[in-house]
């Protein structure tokens, strides 16, 4: 779930997809942490179906390995997405995304994304 490294919101149906098969408080982890699975992991996550400890976001950002600064309208709006197909069809949740993702790419913080990326550097988001 890369996106959010160049301020953009989740596509491909993921959002529909993800939250199905790790539960959404994981699902909203990965968009925002950007975190890689082991393979291990995924197929634990997989099984438990988003049994998340609690707090484990939490304690993540406080230890610097969690959430970070990053593309806050991008962070508000793919949590918005997730949250959504809970209760959207595929076929709508795959518009709602593009909808967003469209948004996003007007952005400025899309823009830094994609130069920093582009450039091989962190980006530096401002919220807007």
């Amino acid at each position: 779930m890369a996106y959010s490294r160049i301020g953009a919101t989740p596509d491909g149906s993921s959002t529909y997809w993800l939250p199905r098969l790790c539960g959404i408080r994981r699902a909203v982890e990965l968009f925002y942490t950007n975190r890689v699975l082991t393979a291990k992991e995924a197929v634990e996550w997989g099984s438990r179906r988003g049994r998340a400890r609690r707090g484990v976001l939490r304690r993540r950002a406080r230890a610097g390995g969690g959430a970070r600064p990053g593309p806050t309208l991008a962070f508000g709006r793919g949590k918005r997405l997730l949250h959504l197909s809970t209760t959207e069809s595929l076929e709508t949740q795959m518009e709602n995304e593009s909808q967003a993702i469209a948004q996003s790419g007007h952005t400025e913080d899309f823009a830094e994304g994609v130069r920093a990326f582009s450039e091989k550097r962190a980006p530096t988001f401002r919220g807007r």
